[in-house]
């Protein structure tokens, strides 16, 4: 089975970057959020992917 070139993945998956839209589009899906809520938790925890993780478990 070949990768699949059209999935992008962050380089660094221990941040978040509220930049990039793909790289939002990664992380809503990955963690099952609104673009809102994403950027919410990075502006509450920072850009940490664990804390983003977290902030997301205790609500």
């Amino acid at each position: 089975m070949s990768d699949n070139l059209n999935k992008k993945a962050p380089q660094d998956a221990s941040r978040i970057s509220t930049s990039e839209k793909w790289e939002i589009t990664y992380w809503c899906d990955t963690l099952n959020c609104s673009e809102d809520e994403l950027k919410a938790a990075v502006k509450a925890v920072g850009n940490s992917a664990q804390a983003v993780k977290d902030y997301f478990k205790k609500k």
